[in-house]
């Protein structure tokens, strides 16, 4: 018992470890379990003795994931869709598991395993594809739509897959065609049940629970119906996944939805983790020496062969060239339910340990190179397919008329912001142009008579194509902060004296613009804010001009009283802005405390950038302390600071180090 809480603990440090060090060289978390997984397996570590003993808790983790993801299935969205989800995606589907399976059949695999095969290959990286995609924020553009329609078809199609692989480890060949239609009258019977169960029960029960304002209530029925589910599906003889991907998708349409994946995502991302432990540790290191030739092969092979399969399912469906190509490279990596089918397919012995440990080898190196190949997939699939985007002008196609304009406003980004302010200035007259990277966005722009231009406005050609030397006034309104920062940049290196305004809704990130030298930055929540105050003091009668010198005061000074805030327990911040933002805390003086006795300016905080934002002492409050001020019992010192700046400050003002 000791021996496996020592090990268990052992894990749980070198999981911690692994996602941290994987973390900092921006390699995604699931990488980082795998790699735990193969320290913690029986080559290396050997912390178990059993592994496969841990299988059936991890597995727990696909459950969650599955209910997850039916709580994300939307008929609506699917409907809408349908032309790239069942074209694109069943295409891409359906070739590149044909492809690969004659491949396997090639190379001496059977039937079933060649099947199995090309099923794990077709399958992409959901979680990295969409987190990379969201992080570079061009989930919006049409390359990334197409990637998501596969990615969504490509989910949907685990389930069957799922339910298949067992069923082809059937002994008797004539049973297989039985077995499958055995299951799917069993899967009838069950989505027959969980949607009964769904519609007529379940939001009465959600009600009921919901109206007891009890979160630990909510979390255990939560978790409750995902284990119910799966259990049902599983005594159907199904797959657990199943009946958690209904129960999910059942409960998908309800008000309930967001909290329900709120609660469910702690122990899903717990889980998971665990489950790819679990994988990592079926590598078989000692068998790398021998297969590593045969895994590079596999990888080129692989990485190369679903980016053309891809392009032709997208040529099929008459998409653009440098979109498919696009697409292409960010789905050509294995995906993370590619290694739940090699898991499942080894158990059922339907690929032995070193087909299996070889297939998660290559799966393991190319979702290492996703993140670069995504981040670098426009440039390459110009490089490859370098025609003018369909449909949509150029600015090689720019209008006469807009190419004499002068004393015009140039606003980059044409999203909700950028066009509320084009209509601003069309009502005033005043000229303006366009720039955006969405082809949609602009063909639908263009087609309303909107001077909107498709291009990269990182281009020095691009910005003396659209008259930046004739323009009164950059204005940049895309929520890309590195890009805005190679802009404006690229802007001062060209036009120093051409005035750039930038909105942010990152109110931590001012500085870093101001300096790269915008003119003015806007932030959204600091501005919102500012207006919301305009309205409370002319509410409370306080007269128009006061308030106008107050908010012309704020803006002048880059809205320096509005930086800081008490944090909360909910509260939730990533590194970059636990590095940028700025914290307030209240800091009491208490009888022994080293600063009682000394004034503000003994104290020198500023020397840790730390501001004095006011002070409280016997229910007075004063904003702006005298630094002479000596300090007493009972005062109150409000600081802000940095997160980190903020604790050393309060260990200084009690303890004096």
């Amino acid at each position: 018992m000791h021996g496996n809480l020592g090990n268990i603990v052992i894990l749980m440090a070198v999981a911690v470890i692994t996602v941290w060090l994987f973390k900092r060289i921006n390699l995604p978390p699931i990488l980082a379990y795998l790699f735990c997984g193969i320290l913690a397996g029986p080559d290396l570590l050997a912390l178990f003795e059993h592994p496969e003993d841990m299988q059936n808790f991890a597995e727990l983790g696909i459950v969650f994931l599955l209910f997850s993801l039916g709580l994300e299935f939307s008929l609506p969205k699917m409907l809408a869709m349908r032309h790239l989800v069942f074209g694109v995606g069943l295409a891409q589907m359906v070739l590149t598991t044909l492809v690969f399976m004659g491949i396997a059949l090639l190379l001496g695999f059977d039937g079933k395993a060649s099947l199995v095969i090309g099923s794990i290959i077709a399958l992409s990286s959901t979680a990295i594809v969409i987190k990379q995609t969201s992080d570079l924020g061009i989930l919006n553009t049409t390359r990334a739509q197409i990637a998501v329609s596969i990615l969504l078809l490509q989910d949907l199609a685990v389930v069957p897959l799922l339910i298949l692989v067992p069923l082809l480890a059937a002994d008797s060949e004539q049973s297989l065609g039985i077995a499958i239609l055995l299951a799917f009258l069993k899967g009838l019977l069950v989505v027959g049940i969980l949607l009964s169960v769904g519609k007529w029960i379940l939001p009465k029960v959600f009600r009921e629970v919901a109206s007891t304002r009890t979160d630990e209530l909510f979390v255990l029925t939560t978790i409750l119906v995902a284990l119910m589910a799966a259990g049902l599906a599983f005594s159907f003889g199904l797959s657990m996944a199943l009946g958690a991907f209904l129960a999910g998708m059942m409960l998908g349409e309800s008000k309930y939805k967001y909290q329900l994946e709120a609660d469910i995502r702690p122990f899903r991302d717990i889980l998971m983790g665990l489950f790819f432990i679990t994988i990592g540790m079926r590598l078989v290191p000692h068998n790398l020496p021998d297969q590593i030739h045969w895994a590079l092969l596999g990888l080129v092979v692989i990485v190369l062969l679903k980016v053309v399969l891809i392009r032709i399912s997208a040529e099929i469906f008459k998409l653009g060239k440098q979109d498919a190509w696009a697409a292409g490279l960010k789905l050509c990596q294995m995906g993370e339910f590619g290694f739940v089918l090699a898991a499942l397919a080894v158990d059922h012995a339907i690929l032995n340990s070193e087909q299996g440990s070889l297939l998660l080898t290559i799966g393991v190196m190319s979702m290492a190179i996703t993140p670069w190949l995504v981040d670098k997939s426009p440039q390459i699939a110009k490089a490859i397919s370098p025609e003018v985007t369909p449909n949509v002008k150029g600015l090689e196609q720019i209008s006469v008329q807009d190419h004499q304009l002068t004393d015009h406003v140039l606003i980059f980004g044409f999203g909700r912001v950028g066009q509320s302010v084009s209509r601003l200035l069309k009502i005033e007259a005043i000229p303006y142009m366009v720039v955006d990277a969405d082809p949609i966005r602009v063909q639908e722009s263009q087609n309303a008579g909107e001077p909107v231009y498709f291009g990269d406005v990182k281009q020095k050609d691009i910005l003396r194509t659209v008259g930046i030397e004739r323009a009164k006034l950059v204005l940049i309104t895309f929520d890309q902060h590195e890009k805005a920062i190679s802009v404006i940049h690229l802007i001062k290196s060209l036009y120093p004296d051409l005035p750039v305004v930038v909105r942010t809704r990152k109110d931590y990130r001012m500085e870093e613009l101001l300096a790269a030298g915008a003119s003015q930055v806007v932030p959204e929540i600091l501005e919102g804010s500012l207006m919301l105050v305009t309205q409370v003091l002319q509410l409370s009668g306080v007269p128009m001009s006061r308030i106008l010198k107050r908010v012309r005061k704020e803006r002048k000074g880059h809205y320096a009283n509005m930086h800081g805030f008490f944090p909360g327990e909910t509260t939730e911040l990533d590194y970059v802005e636990q590095d940028k933002l700025k914290f307030m805390h209240a800091v009491i003086l208490t009888e022994d405390a080293y600063a009682v006795g000394k004034s503000l300016l003994q104290l020198n905080l500023q020397q840790w950038k730390v501001n004095v934002k006011g002070l409280r002492r016997d229910n007075l409050e004063l904003a702006e302390p005298d630094e002479n001020m000596v300090l007493v019992v009972g005062d109150v010192i409000v600081i802000a600071a940095k997160p980190h700046k903020v604790e050393r400050a309060e260990r200084f003002l009690l303890e004096g180090d």
